[in-house]
């Protein structure tokens, strides 16, 4: 009796104890399968090593970032090919900014080459090089104009238009006319031709001349101030940046009208107070068929490697090798720099975005075993309780990789129809 009393004492107890909620889940039943059971609780089963697709994947539908699964298993980020990184790209480059160099000074100029390299010193102020003149070694750009809207010196004289220093324009003509390396000269004055042999300087009206104070000429007829029909000598006072004197023989200069042209530095080297002009000594007056052009820009120094090459470079001025060896140097600097500044640029970019990738890394990458087997919990169970309680609950997988993960079973939990044993006291 005293045994069926404590039996029925026990079910009555047990009784009790189911009408009580039991919040703890069942445990895993060992036939269902325990991964079910444990997953159905917030255990992560375990796998050999690769994840499933229920622990990539999450609730909201959105795809896990990119993990490495070891050296020999791990994803290759996609490779765009780029232009840069050919070995002809930077070849390439240079000789599309040669070209569209070329093109645009060509569309400018109308000429072709567009460029003149100063080959003697026939247009130095001296024997340096000074910037904003030409000097041996430039690289002159000759415009394609209108020869009637070339100035010459003694009409910029008048009018005060100056070019490189002097006044009236520099042109670059063929020497009667042959084809070859042209002249670079200022035009002077425009001599007009008569029938009877005469010549006409209209260029010349205007000016003070014959004997009187600051004459800038001086003609054989009319007190020496005839400007048209006239012969002889014509005689150019004050002319050029040393002020020299340049006698003109008339009669020489043929029966083609033209420009009487002179260097800047074209002086008598016995007289150094005497200016030697190209007519008729080096040519006959220049006819307008033989310009080539009118000097409008140049490039300073760079045209002495040409001659240098060409063993040509006797009469290039010292300070030239001097500047144009700062401006190579000048060049590699910007070049360094404007590498320096674009590469950092886009090291500073690829950082920005790392950092951007590693703020939007999501949370189950850093505690991937409590966490996520939280929200697989809670996506199946469709339980609203509070997270920080479900973590607490949620068991962490085994750090064995071998068998089934052990359940866990709460404290105090009695399973339905188990009852601990009763002593031959009457006690459990």
């Amino acid at each position: 009796m005293a045994r069926l009393s404590s039996r029925r004492r026990s079910d009555d107890e047990d009784e009790e104890d189911d009408e009580e909620p039991d919040r703890s889940p069942p445990p895993p039943s060992r036939r269902s399968g325990g991964h079910r059971a444990a997953a159905s609780r917030g255990v992560r089963p375990w796998s050999s090593g690769e994840s499933t697709e229920e622990d990539e994947g999450d609730d909201d539908g959105e795809e896990p970032p990119t993990r490495r699964r070891g050296f020999w298993h791990r994803e290759r980020e996609p490779v765009y090919w780029r232009a840069r990184d050919s070995l002809f790209f930077e070849p390439l480059v240079a000789l599309s900014i040669i070209v569209l160099l070329l093109v645009g000074l060509y569309a400018y100029t109308q000429n072709w080459p567009p460029m003149y390299v100063v080959e003697s010193e026939s247009m130095q102020h001296g024997t340096v090089d000074q910037l904003g003149l030409i000097n041996t070694g430039d690289l002159v750009l000759a415009q394609k104009i209108d020869p009637t809207q070339i100035v010459p010196y003694m009409t910029g004289l008048r009018t005060g238009y100056q070019t490189y220093g002097e006044f009236g324009d520099v042109v670059l003509y063929h020497p009667n006319g042959d084809a070859g390396t042209p002249i670079i000269h200022r035009a002077i004055l425009y001599v007009y031709a008569n029938p009877d042999g005469t010549y006409s300087v209209p260029g010349l009206n205007g000016l003070p001349c014959g004997s009187a104070t600051g004459a800038d000429f001086r003609s054989s007829g009319g007190n020496g101030c005839a400007t048209a029909g006239i012969g002889g000598t014509l005689t150019l006072l004050h002319v050029g940046w040393r002020s020299v004197t340049v006698n003109v023989g008339l009669d020489s200069l043929g029966s083609a009208s033209g420009f009487l042209t002179m260097g800047d530095n074209n002086f008598d080297p016995a007289n150094p107070n005497q200016g030697t002009p190209d007519e008729p000594g080096l040519t006959s007056l220049v006819q307008q068929a033989w310009i080539v052009g009118a000097a409008r820009g140049m490039l300073p120094w760079f045209g002495a490697v040409k001659l240098l090459l060409e063993g040509n470079a006797n009469e290039v001025p010292s300070q030239s090798w001097q500047f144009l060896g700062l401006t190579i140097v000048l060049v590699v600097l910007i070049a360094f720099g404007l590498h320096y500044v674009t590469s950092s640029t886009e090291r500073r970019k690829g950082e920005g975005a790392d950092d951007e990738e590693e703020d939007e890394e999501p949370e189950d990458e850093e505690r991937p075993g409590r966490l996520r087997g939280l929200r697989l919990w809670r996506s199946r169970s469709g339980s609203d309780d509070d997270p920080a309680d479900a973590e607490e609950e949620a068991v962490p997988p085994p750090k064995s990789g071998r068998g089934r993960p052990r359940p866990t079973v709460r404290k105090g939990s009695r399973a339905k129809g188990h009852s601990p044993p009763v002593g031959p006291d009457g006690r459990r």
